[in-house]
């Protein structure tokens, strides 16, 4: 197999790889194999605590502001401010808009934005207006970050007028975890 030289050290093109997905791996694999789906994921319960709560069962939602903190499975987002969409049809939140400060933890990971969406009938979450994620010491930034939580990856754009987005991959800590 071809490689990369890297400070005199060859490492497989394989291992380069494997790093962009180290960016985006996490714990899930565990429930990937249950064949639970993202919908029966996505009508999991979440608990949701913050300073204060104002809901509006006309409209189908519920807003949480100060010190929010949400937590389904293996996923928390903490954020300053936290309007959850739900649906009767399907007994589930749909959809959670997130604000000030963001932050999504599962597993080892976490990225952070201003802004983030999770959608979670898909187990699906778009951060936005600045993107960071960090996983050991794997970082990847862009302009707009999305999360699939079932599928271990993720995608990282970068502005508008030529943003680029930028990974910094440890080759050191993608060869321990590499499959012998």
């Amino acid at each position: 197999m071809k490689g990369v030289r890297n400070m005199g050290k060859r490492l497989p093109a394989a291992a380069l790889l494997l790093g962009a997905a180290l960016c985006a791996a996490a714990p899930v694999a565990a429930q990937q194999s249950t064949g639970i789906s993202n919908r029966e994921l996505g009508s999991r319960p979440i608990e949701i605590t913050a300073d204060r709560v104002d809901a509006d069962s006309v409209r189908n939602s519920v807003t949480f502001e100060g010190n929010v903190v949400a937590v389904q499975a293996d996923v928390t987002l903490h954020a300053n401010r936290v309007h959850a969409e739900y649906s009767r049809e399907a007994k589930a939140i749909e959809r959670i808009v997130a604000e000030g400060d963001v932050r999504v933890v599962q597993g080892d990971r976490e990225a952070r934005s201003p802004r983030a969406v999770f959608y979670n009938l898909e187990q699906r979450v778009v951060l936005s207006g600045g993107a960071d994620l960090r996983q050991g010491e794997n970082t990847l930034r862009g302009e707009t970050l999305t999360l699939y939580l079932r599928e271990n990856r993720s995608v990282a754009t970068g502005g508008e007028g030529g943003g680029r987005v930028r990974a910094v991959i440890n080759p050191k800590g993608i060869m321990e975890q590499a499959p012998k």
